[in-house]
């Protein structure tokens, strides 16, 4: 049985952790308000988009547009895009991107050629390094976030896809629902693949459709980096918030029934010596 001091010790240390939790909950509350506008404002912007682009994609067709649409017409080189965080303490954020990541690359091993892997989060570099993977890091991505790092991120694998070092780009990412809920996602980056809208309106294009369309389309998979990005920030605060505040819970029950064993042998103690006094005294008469 652990000593009075002992137990005193354990109560300090949940207590200091509680305190530590508690704070980390609040910062991740603070930090969730800006990043949940920010997606919601990215998914606003990124629907239109998209119903543009499948207006200017079903005018001009796929044969006739550019290849980031219509694609490489070869099936062996993939690319998987991999956004996890740059830190843990979030809890299942990170295990639930990196067990779908390894199951994608589980189930595509024998169809292609080859399977590499892009990290976005320190969490999902640290992974794949002990796996047999070709790995491209990017570190920090997520530090200072802004639209010109998506921007980037969108130039380099649209120009790796054109140069026909991949043949599909995917992206992984969580989406975000709710601080207490954030859906795995896995969508194809590249080719461009708009989903079909409803918008059947005859818009006249100037100077062309085709030419309008070339210009979108590396924006709008600037678009897609991004909001995933927004996404993916969003979904890691939340998680960590619903992390810290069961952590700080757990914290509580276990300094109660620590604080309750304290008490009783405590008490325990304190009867134990009544009992010697007594029987002392009874000797000596």
């Amino acid at each position: 049985m652990p000593s009075l001091k002992d137990l005193k010790n354990r109560i300090e240390s949940v207590k200091s952790t509680r305190k530590i939790t508690k704070a980390m909950q609040m910062v991740a509350a603070a930090k969730l308000r800006r990043a949940q506008e920010a997606a919601l404002s990215g998914r606003s912007y990124s629907d239109r988009f998209e119903v543009v682009m499948s207006g200017l994609a079903s005018s001009v067709g796929s044969n006739a547009g550019p290849r980031l649409l219509s694609g490489t017409g070869s099936n062996q080189n993939h690319l998987l895009i991999v956004m996890t965080a740059e830190r843990g303490l979030c809890g299942g954020f990170n295990s639930s991107i990196l067990k779908r990541a390894e199951l994608f690359l589980k189930e595509n091993a024998d169809r292609f050629e080859s399977i590499e892997v892009a990290t976005l989060g320190r969490r999902g570099a640290d992974h794949f390094r002990k796996r047999d993977v070709t790995l491209h890091d990017n570190p920090g991505i997520f530090d200072g976030m802004n639209f010109r790092s998506a921007s980037d991120l969108a130039d380099e694998f649209s120009r790796k896809f054109l140069s026909g070092d991949y043949d599909h780009v995917y992206l992984l990412y969580n989406h975000f629902k709710s601080a207490i809920n954030q859906v795995v996602t896995l969508d194809e980056l590249l080719p461009v693949a708009p989903e079909t809208s409803g918008d059947t309106a005859d818009y006249i294009y100037e100077p062309g459709a085709v030419e309008v369309l070339e210009s979108l389309v590396p924006r709008y998979v600037a678009i897609l980096v991004w909001r995933a990005m927004l996404e993916s920030q969003a979904s890691e605060h939340g998680a960590r918030m619903s992390a810290m505040d069961s952590a700080t819970k757990n914290a509580v029950e276990i300094c109660d029934k620590l604080t309750l064993e304290y008490n009783r042998a405590r008490q325990a103690a304190i009867t134990q010596e009544l009992m010697e006094i007594v029987s002392g005294a009874e000797a000596l008469k």
